[in-house]
């Protein structure tokens, strides 16, 4: 007989038709006006022959050769052991490691975005059992947005993360605004997801709305598919990684016609009048100007004009989106497109000013906020240390080494024993030849996987986790008032068990049990975390208790209204009596902090510093194409590249990469090919597809395609399945915030008429009993 249960991810909530505990279908919901295609994809993962099905421990570990020849970490076999014998195996070495090296030498910063639900926070789970085992080094930041987290609160002031409610919300824009220029676009694919979870998909409908209401749409980016067609927006192809260049002249023509804001750069900014003396030159001589500009963007100097013209004369909204920023000095686009917002005269009025990340989730733009919903608890950390997050790498390759980071100097902990839990390293960090070099160098990596993906190969500890359909939870995504009951679907595959049980046992096995659980049962904790967030409500009503909640699947909190700290509304008015948390008490077009530091590639205000490597380079010479590592549309970061949303989009077997007809003319290459993506770092297949929406000169290549090298860790070796990752350099966007640089990447294509090797991404390793 079939059942009809709840379920919700990242990507949104749907329906899962059970029958006798079989899952026989992922079905969207009715009230969902734009579903993500990802969902129905994850019955085909389910049960896929890429499951991990029980603890696996690496052979050469296991043995005492941990990394001679063929038992290197991602080139070894492993073997199956039963749980008493994982879990003690962990919590020997875990006891060894802080005992012999101390605490920093543990690694908790398992960064990733695992899966949704409150209780089953992958990373809560992992850094509170740490914390209370004596510490551990953690990290800092995300790859989606370490450049914006640390330049924002010098510019703006607050939390890194404070923007989203202090930029205008969809309805705002529709109601106050005329034009909306966005460097980066603003890609509904992105919009799919929400982290914490979805209750619907309202971006599409919110940006319909804006066009019908007559906001009209500029989209500067290398992609013309980064807006949708339905907003019919004017598309400016732009050199990638120029945006701050494009945004310089178009604010050097506001500045020498008078067409800025000047009473606003007055009264709400300091150090306006530094900066303009960059813009006009009187330092080197350079008028950043339009046809200065133009030169640099590929963007015609009268068309710059023309836009710099249009924002001061209507009121206008300045749109600078996450990509932009994953690039060489990535914190300059976003401190420019404050300033330039700043100049065009609309900052601080309805619907209009300044945003960042609209459509990058389902969630920017949408709501400026929730009330907060209670989580694992979380444990101080006893060790001070971290590393910014995309530098792991360097940490494992270099301990000692001292970096700057905002303003400090860091120095590199030496990192003996690594746990990773809810994340994919060997998705996400830049230039994967380099990772699995580094990744030879820990002791031991511990690592909790429901596939047998490329982190898992790499490790030396394998332990099996139940995915989001195979346990009990609720979601809250960011932003998103909503809350969606996730009862278990289907019993887990295997011997897996959850994040939590396996760290209750591996902490009573450590001695702190009690502490970790708080004597409290799964079940327990999630009646008790729901709970907590009704009782924190200043209405506990407002929400139901939580048996009514889990038979009705959905609650929602009650809206925030704000005022929201740091209101650039709050500060047009009055910035006497409103100030923002930054030095000055207003934006900081020139921020003395950051020149106190000294950095040769991130000075006092912003400015153009050319990227190390763009199509402008000497580099261009030899790798004449642009390679754009953006999110895929037919999955969440590299989740569900085995489900059956990726899987069909693949070009036999291979992830697809985008390029303009012209390019490919030039290279032979036809519309479903496979090809050879290449540079001096490495190499990967993947199937072309020929399409005008991407600019001459530029290639698309989405990352999440689960890296299948040919030899694992031999330096520059085939990547057999097309992860962009095997090409981006690991190379820190500045030393103010030590962000990912991916998107800063020249590359070439040419035909691969050699036979095809197997993609062996989603084969387990060889296993033993």
């Amino acid at each position: 007989m079939e059942r009809r249960l709840s379920v919700a991810t990242h990507w949104g909530s749907f329906t899962a038709v059970v029958d006798s505990g079989r899952l026989l279908r992922i079905e969207p919901k009715d009230d969902d006006p734009a579903p993500s295609p990802i969902g129905p994809g994850m019955v085909r993962a389910a049960e896929d022959g890429a499951r991990v099905l029980r603890p696996a421990v690496r052979r050469g570990w296991l043995d005492g050769r941990p990394r001679e020849g063929g038992s290197a970490r991602g080139a070894d076999s492993f073997v199956e052991v039963g749980w008493d014998e994982a879990l003690a195996l962990v919590g020997d070495e875990l006891r060894r490691v802080r005992e012999r090296y101390g605490d920093a030498a543990v690694f908790g910063g398992s960064y990733g975005w695992a899966s949704a639900g409150a209780l089953h926070s992958a990373q809560g789970q992992l850094q509170r059992f740490l914390a209370l085992g004596g510490g551990y080094t953690d990290s800092r930041n995300t790859y989606s947005t370490a450049a914006l987290e640390v330049i924002l609160p010098h510019v703006i002031g607050g939390h890194p993360w404070s923007y989203q409610s202090r930029m205008p919300m969809w309805d705002e824009i529709a109601e106050g605004c005329e034009l909306v220029v966005a460097f980066g676009g603003l890609a509904l694919k992105n919009s799919q997801v929400n982290p914490g979870g979805l209750a619907r998909h309202r971006t599409r409908d919110l940006q319909r709305r804006c066009r019908d209401a007559g906001v009209r749409f500029v989209n500067v980016s290398p992609i013309r598919s980064d807006t949708a067609d339905f907003l019919g927006a004017q598309w400016l192809p732009v050199v990638p990684n120029t945006d701050t260049a494009a945004m310089l002249g178009i604010a050097h023509t506001m500045l020498v016609n008078g067409w800025h804001d000047e009473d606003f750069l007055r009264r709400c900014c300091t150090g306006f009048d530094r900066f303009a003396a960059y813009l006009l030159g009187e330092a080197d001589g350079v008028p950043k100007d339009a046809a200065w500009a133009a030169a640099i963007t590929g963007i015609d100097r009268g068309t710059l004009t023309d836009l710099a013209r249009r924002l001061t004369a209507q009121r206008s909204l300045v749109v600078v989106n996450y990509a932009v920023q994953r690039a060489d000095h990535g914190e300059q686009p976003i401190w420019m497109s404050v300033v330039l917002a700043a100049m065009a005269g609309s900052m601080g009025r309805p619907g209009c000013g300044w945003g960042a990340g609209y459509a990058t989730m389902d969630a920017t733009g949408v709501a400026p906020g929730r009330p907060s919903v209670a989580s694992v608890p979380a444990v101080p950390n006893p060790v001070p240390d971290f590393i910014p997050v995309a530098r792991i790498a360097d940490a494992l390759l270099h301990p000692g080494r001292s970096i700057d980071y905002d303003g400090r100097r860091l120095t590199l902990p030496e990192l003996r024993l690594v746990y990773w839990c809810g994340g994919n390293p060997f998705h996400h960090h830049q230039d994967l030849h380099r990772l699995a070099r580094a990744w030879q160098a820990p002791d031991t990596v511990v690592v909790h996987e429901s596939w047998w993906n490329t982190t898992a190969k790499f490790a030396d500890v394998v332990l099996p986790v139940a995915t989001g359909l195979e346990r009990d939870d609720f979601t809250a995504g960011f932003c998103d008032p909503h809350l969606t009951a996730m009862p278990k679907v289907r019993e887990p595959a295997g011997e897996s068990r959850t994040d939590h049980r396996i760290f209750a046992d591996l902490a009573a096995r450590l001695g702190y049990g009690r502490e970790f659980t708080e004597s409290r049962t799964e079940a327990e904790w999630l009646r008790h975390l729901y709970e907590r967030t009704r009782a924190a409500l200043d209405d506990p009503a407002a929400l139901p208790d939580f048996d009514a909640f889990w038979r009705r699947t959905t609650a929602e909190l009650p809206a925030l209204t704000g005022p929201f700290p740091g209101s650039f509304a709050a500060l047009r008015a009055d910035p006497q009596r409103f100030p923002l948390a930054t030095p000055s008490g207003r934006i900081e077009v020139f921020s003395a902090e950051i020149d106190s530091y000294g950095y040769d590639d991130c000075a006092g205000h912003p400015a153009w510093y050319e990227p190390a490597e763009w199509l402008g380079g000497d580099l261009a010479e030899r790798f004449p194409l642009h390679l754009v590592s953006n999110q895929p549309a037919s999955r969440l970061h590299s989740q569900y590249d085995n489900g059956g949303r990726s899987l069909e989009s693949k070009i036999r077997g291979r992830e697809p990469v985008t390029l303009n007809p012209a390019d490919a003319a030039a290279r032979g290459i036809a519309d479903g090919a496979v090809v050879r993506v290449f540079n001096d770092r490495g190499s990967c297949l993947a199937g072309a597809v020929l399409s005008e929406d991407v600019m001459p000169g530029v290639v698309q290549l989405a990352t999440g395609a689960w890296w299948d090298p040919v030899e694992p860790g031999a330096g520059g070796t085939l990547d057999r399945h097309g992860n962009p990752n095997s090409l981006t350099a690991d190379r820190p966007c500045s030393r103010l915030s030590q962000g990912p640089s991916a998107l800063s990447a020249l590359v070439d294509v040419e035909r691969h008429d050699e036979p095809l090797p197997d993609v062996l991404a989603f084969v387990p390793p060889p296993l033993e009993r």
